[in-house]
């Protein structure tokens, strides 16, 4: 029987059980949070930096069927500036980003901006507001490359300051706090 999980990653976490990276003593993993069963995987992934819903399971097939393109997963993201209109036109009707060295656009998605979520203050400041002002949007997508959000906001001048996920699927972040995980009896996206 496999089990499933839903994590609310905090910031400064690898999205992995094992690092093998050149500071593998200095870095977060998910297992520090929870006992999770051995064979336990991240269904896609939140870079280090990134915070907010994940799902983990022991079941392979089902990492597959979330990570697909038919899976909605929901984006709050804090902007560099005030994005304008312009720039979230070329967002939602997708925008060139390179991808592994070559260039990529990315597929249409839904982005609108949204007031500040206030989501509790992470554990390292964001940036000092003498900088100038931030704004937030909220992206929708069906795919997932490698820190895509991320490229997509820097792309049309605005870089992301700050990246939480807030839904994968049918499942929402809700008012649970970073690191809290929540067993789940299957998966239902």
């Amino acid at each position: 029987m496999h089990a499933h999980f839903l994590i609310h990653k905090p910031y400064g976490y690898l999205s992995q059980f094992v690092n093998n990276g050149p500071k593998q003593g200095k870095k977060k993993l998910l297992g520090e949070l929870y006992d999770f069963p051995e064979e336990t995987m991240a269904i896609g992934r939140l870079d280090e930096p990134s915070e907010g819903l994940l799902l983990l399971t022991t079941d392979g097939m089902m990492s597959e069927v979330v990570r697909g393109k038919k899976v909605e997963k929901e984006y709050f993201a804090q902007v560099d500036g005030l994005i304008d209109d312009e720039a979230i036109r070329l967002l939602e009707k997708g925008i060139e980003i390179g991808f592994h060295g070559k260039k990529y656009t990315t597929k249409p998605c839904a982005i609108s901006s949204i007031e500040d979520p206030n989501f509790p203050d992470r554990t390292k400041k964001i940036r000092d507001p003498k900088h100038g002002p931030t704004s937030w949007v909220s992206i929708t997508l069906k795919e997932g490359k490698f820190r895509q959000v991320r490229k997509m906001t820097a792309a049309c001048g605005f870089p992301t300051l700050r990246l939480v996920r807030v839904r994968i699927g049918n499942y929402r972040m809700g008012a649970f706090n970073a690191g809290e995980v929540i067993p789940l009896e299957n998966i239902e996206v």
